[in-house]
């Protein structure tokens, strides 16, 4: 990775009075750039040598200052980047506390430079501004930002860290404890960073402009501000405030997080305590948490977890894709839930027509009108354009005549998860679509190879499994069959890079990867309960995990009918790790009802407890009951024993695929890194396989 350097360049800085008089000769503004020499694919992180620069650029600047010949000093970046945050790498690669904690007191000593200058500095936010990047921005006097700006945030404690440059201390005592908990504990844990929008109003920044000359106007607002223009900015929280407000993040930790990873509560910890303290005591308070977090597992498991998911954009296995066909028209066999997304995904980013088709005029009006409301609720909220809505509504059409299909390259099918229909269904459109055409079937589980077996051209046959819901989830599987052949493979490796998705390559083997896994753990967990575990000990075990909501919920998410189908016919297909289950059968018969409100806003939805008597009541069963470090052992323990037997059946070529994969599309929680380096650190691989799944090192604390 290339070192971001510290460039520094003179600019005019005219003066101008709060009545908008220009002063002549007003002075001049020593601008830094921040810029790693790589085009805008490669953002600038601040490296060790990167502080280490800005630290001797800003010595030298506050001696110009003293001298008089600079009345501001302005910080920014290379196109489209302010800065991207800390160099990950050289943060996992930290050896020692002691290096840990040089490595926050060398970010602290230059950063609080920017306030120590004798004159104003401004950060001129024109690009990304994560982690060490905004709080950059934040240790500066003033900031502004550009419009078109895509993110701004502190994501630290996603990554098993804390803002620990100056941010836990800072943003508080900037827009109070109430919004800094939500930038730095919540926005983190959903993956929402602030936008320019959401900066100004919070007063994250002091002004958004228009990125068309945001640089210049920027340099301008300098000068109203050195003439004398007031910058309002909130009071501080009193006592009861900030009380309150801490009080009820910690709560819904308590809740939520539970002791799973410490992250988010040692970042509470210090916007609570620092926020009256002299900044060298608070900086000293962030700079002990930091090094504490540096020598977490849960920190590496999370810079692994990271790095999976930035380096999916290149998967692993993926043939050339100069292979792929050109798509200029897209079928969906099918006008229900999950095609009508598909459809609304595919008319938004390949900007081809669409064409759905269902059985009868009323399924296939259901799906129009699905998107139709789906286009409505994202014009009303200012996510696109009027253009935009017309031309995805325009792009879309419906259909009960297979013949339409004619001139598609590429049909998807979504029908019921049934082997027999779906293979009826590709028969039929074989008989009208073009022989070069990729037909893509969405199944979660069935085999693709099957499907394509009596098709004259099953060379062209190849699965695309989107998750839902399709327009939030990452990731989509992709399937070779056994006689796929490259150009169609290349082709669904294209079309879900141009979708926006992330794909990993699976090999068609029963479930795939996600739904082979996710499956096992739900089944599980049932099992213990057809065994005697009460329902409620079952449905906790795993929140020591911090997965993203409580197994009887997620079942319910998936749905009973679904989760029951996929579980009794990997049952079939991979034996008895996955169990029967009469309490399920039971479920999706009567249509019981499977969890219960959530106590609060925010709070896992817990399963019902009179479910038990689907399962039979306590004590009745033959099996032994367990408690919840029996049914996390027993969970762990059969997808120690899956992951292992699938990589010897080759679904994937690596570990590394079933980590990201699991990240992407079941919620792996970052901080326990990818399930197999968990696996490992947690002694379940060698004790049980004899080896382990990755190598030494991998989201382990050294030494």
């Amino acid at each position: 990775m290339s070192t971001t350097n510290v460039l520094v360049r003179d600019v005019d800085l005219p003066l101008v009075t709060p009545e908008g008089v220009h002063l002549r000769g007003g002075g001049t503004m020593a601008l830094i750039t921040l810029d790693n020499g790589e085009d805008h694919r490669r953002p600038s992180v601040i490296s060790q040598a990167t502080i280490a620069q800005l630290h001797e650029t800003l010595l030298a600047l506050r001696e110009r200052a003293a001298r008089g010949e600079i009345q501001a000093v302005g910080v920014t970046g290379k196109p489209y980047c302010f800065a991207a945050g800390a160099d990950l790498k050289q943060v996992a690669d930290v050896r020692t506390r002691e290096q840990a904690l040089e490595l926050g007191r060398a970010g602290h000593a230059a950063f609080r430079l920017l306030g120590e200058l004798g004159v104003p500095s401004f950060a001129f936010v024109n690009g990304v501004a994560l982690g060490g990047g905004l709080e950059l921005a934040l240790a500066c006097d003033y900031r502004t930002a550009a419009g078109n700006v895509p993110a701004l945030g502190l994501p630290e404690t996603s990554l098993g860290l804390i803002p620990g440059w100056g941010g836990s201390t800072l943003l508080p005592r900037l827009i109070g404890a109430e919004a800094a908990i939500d930038v730095v504990i919540n926005r983190p844990a959903a993956n929402k960073p602030l936008s320019p929008h959401d900066a100004g109003v919070l007063d994250v920044v002091d002004r958004v402009l228009d990125p068309a000359d945001f640089l210049a106007q920027s340099i301008q607002w300098a000068g109203h501000v050195l003439a004398g223009e007031q910058v309002q900015r909130r009071g501080p929280d009193d006592d009861a405030e900030l009380a309150g407000y801490v009080a009820a993040a910690r709560a819904r930790l308590d809740a939520v997080v539970g002791s799973s990873r410490p992250a988010p509560h040692r970042a509470l910890d210090l916007i609570e305590q620092t926020r009256t303290l002299p900044l060298e005591e608070a900086y000293a308070l962030e700079d002990e948490a930091l090094a504490d977090l540096i020598m977490t597992d849960e920190m590496r498991a999370s810079v692994y977890a990271f790095n999976l998911v930035t380096g999916a954009k290149r998967p692993q296995g993926a043939p050339d894709p100069a292979a792929a066909r050109p798509i200029s028209r897209v079928g969906l066999i099918g006008a229900g839930l999950m095609a009508a997304q598909i459809a609304l995904l595919v008319a938004r980013r390949l900007r081809v027509p669409v064409v759905m088709r269902d059985i009868d005029d009323e399924r296939a009006a259901a799906g129009l009108a699905f998107v139709r409301a789906e286009v409505e609720k994202s014009l009303h909220r200012g996510r696109i354009t009027t253009d935009t809505a017309d031309r995805v509504l325009g792009s879309i059409t419906t259909t009960t005549d297979l013949a339409d299909l004619a001139g598609c390259d590429l049909v998807i099918e979504a029908v019921t998860e049934r082997l027999d229909l779906k293979k009826r269904v590709f028969a039929e459109v074989e008989e009208y679509v073009d022989a070069e055409a990729v037909l893509a079937t969405n199944t979660s589980a069935l085999s693709v190879t099957a499907m394509a077996a009596d098709l004259r051209h099953p060379e062209r046959v190849v699965g695309l499994h989107f998750f839902n819901p399709v327009a939030a989830m990452p990731l989509v599987e992709v399937i070779r069959a056994e006689r796929t052949d490259e150009s169609a493979l290349a082709t669904a490796y294209a079309v879900t890079k141009a979708l926006g998705k992330n794909a990993v390559g699976s090999a068609d083997r029963p479930g795939f990867i996600v739904n082979r896994l996710l499956v096992l753990m739900l089944g599980r967990v049932v099992g213990t309960v057809e065994r005697g575990t009460p329902i409620e000990v079952a449905d906790r075990a795993l929140d020591v995990l911090g997965l993203p909501m409580p197994p009887f919920q997620l079942f319910e998410l998936v749905g009973p009918a679904v989760g029951l189908h996929v579980l009794t016919s990997l049952r079939e297909e991979l034996g008895e790790a996955f169990p029967a289950s009469p309490g399920l059968e039971r479920i999706v018969a009567e249509r019981l009802p499977v969890v219960q409100e959530a106590a609060a806003p925010g709070l896992p939805r817990r399963v019902r407890p009179e479910l038990q008597e689907a399962f039979g009541a306590e004590g009745s069963h033959d099996g032994e009951p367990l408690d919840e470090a029996g049914v996390l052992d027993d969970v762990l323990t059969a997808l120690t024993l899956e992951i292992d037997r699938m990589l010897s059946e080759g679904v994937v070529e690596s570990p590394a695929q079933i980590d990201t994969a699991m990240i992407l599309g079941a919620g792996w929680p970052f901080h326990l890194g990818g399930i197999t380096p968990y696996l490992d650190r947690t002694g379940y691989s060698e004790r049980l396989l004899g080896h382990r799944f990755t190598p030494d090192g991998v989201a382990n604390v050294p030494g």
